[in-house]
């Protein structure tokens, strides 16, 4: 596929049935001689090809050559609008330069401020559409892209209006994510406190207003910004009705994760420090794990996140690219579930939910994205692959032989 399309509404629709699909199911089953039915880009319904309800007989017929079916991919954590990369940085870390000695250099999350900045809007765009195509050609059909590399409205307001442009011209739903307070801008060195009132009293006020915000993310470090300075900025998002998520426990331990429960965030994301207690606030709010292996991967960490205590209390764990210039370049989700797998030591059934409808929670749009959902936009993945577990074992390669997305045929 053309990396450089967004002509989306002048793609096939995708009505009709589609026969002859083996079903993916959560637990790695898999349902044969299925059928599903779109109707007016909705999908309607679903069942045995031998039970296709006879209203339905007229319907312009998708063979699906006994193809693996899946509901469509979901990356729910990245950073794709920036400007300029950093591959300076990996050689420096091949040095022995670890994430805060770059950070503390000038380097890291500043460095990719400085050429975002730089940037005009249309340069941005231009920058993203391959990155999202990519990922969107390997299954895609929903992601989240945040905000953080402006660090002033007018940069904070072009990443979001980029965002909000990728969606609408590759059908694709993207939610928007506030994340200003991501790092300390140079302007305000030494001033975090006057900078954190400028998020939340400017900055995140008017972006909400002009309809670019759909969640508010706060990075809660050591390097970033201190627990109250995260509540600060969590209050500012429940005054305008917004929900929150957490760049959590990557570094240390801050308890960063119960606060965020707190305020019934949708996800804690990185949590290689997480506690017993925040996997104890997650559950109690219903907050998502998310697991970015890439980062884990790129910056050679060896502190697991506490994988098992989060199985056994229930707490759902997505799994997501993270893609950022500088800490996980990935351009490709099922990439990302074979590293949950082989070095987080998830299941395949967890890997794929992790993909699907738990990165869907992750975004607060489980009831439309992750799963199968009757009278939803059809979002569906038809896989040149025997089983579900193909889906996390390859790597390397893209077995996509189908993409409908928002009820179009996106790639065959």
């Amino acid at each position: 596929m053309n990396p450089t399309i967004t002509n989306f509404s002048a793609l096939p629709s995708a009505d009709g049935v589609w026969q002859n699909l083996r079903l993916a199911q959560a637990n790695g089953s898999v349902l044969a001689g299925m059928s599903l039915i779109v109707r007016e880009g909705r999908l309607v319904w679903i069942g045995l090809d031998a039970t296709l309800p006879i209203e339905h007989a007229e319907l312009p017929r998708h063979d699906g050559g006994d193809r693996l079916a899946t509901p469509g991919l979901v990356d729910c954590h990245t950073h794709l609008v920036y400007g300029g990369q950093r591959a300076n940085e990996f050689a420096m870390r091949l040095d022995g330069a670890d994430y805060e000695a770059i950070a503390r250099a000038g380097g890291g999350i500043a460095s990719t401020v400085r050429a975002t900045r730089a940037a005009g809007e249309e340069e941005l765009y231009a920058a993203a559409l391959p990155r999202l195509q990519a990922l969107l050609n390997e299954g895609v059909c929903a992601i989240e892209i945040k905000s953080g590399y402006g660090l002033a409205l007018e940069h904070e307001r072009k990443q979001l209006r980029v965002a909000r442009r990728l969606g609408h011209d590759c059908g694709v739903t993207v939610r928007a994510t506030f994340l200003g307070a991501h790092a300390l801008p140079p302007e305000y060195a030494g001033r975090s406190e006057a900078y954190v009132d400028l998020v939340c009293n400017d900055m995140l006020p008017a972006l909400a207003d002009e309809g670019l915000v759909d969640a508010v993310d706060v990075f809660c470090e050591r390097i970033a910004f201190s627990l109250a300075q995260t509540e600060q900025v969590f209050r500012a998002a429940q005054a305008l009705g917004l929900p929150v998520k957490l760049h959590a426990e990557q570094l240390s331990d801050m308890d960063g994760a119960a606060l965020a429960a707190s305020y019934r965030a949708l996800s804690c994301d990185h949590i290689e420090h997480l506690s017993q207690k925040g996997i104890d606030a997650m559950k109690a709010a219903g907050t998502v794990a998310v697991l970015l292996p890439g980062a884990y991967y790129a910056l050679r960490d060896t502190h697991l996140p506490p994988i098992a205590a989060l199985r056994a209390a229930g707490v759902p764990m997505a799994v997501s690219t993270d893609h950022n210039p500088g800490t996980s370049p990935a351009l490709s989700l099922l990439l990302m579930a074979n590293m949950a797998c082989t070095l987080f030591r998830l299941t395949v059934p967890e890997a794929l939910a992790g993909i699907t409808l738990n990165a869907a929670r992750a975004l607060g749009i489980a009831d439309t994205h992750g799963a199968l959902h009757l009278g939803q936009p059809a979002n569906f993945v038809l896989w040149s692959l025997q089983e579900p577990a193909e889906l996390a074992y390859w790597f390397g390669q893209r077995p996509v032989h189908t993409i409908v997305r928002q009820g179009r045929i996106a790639t065959s």
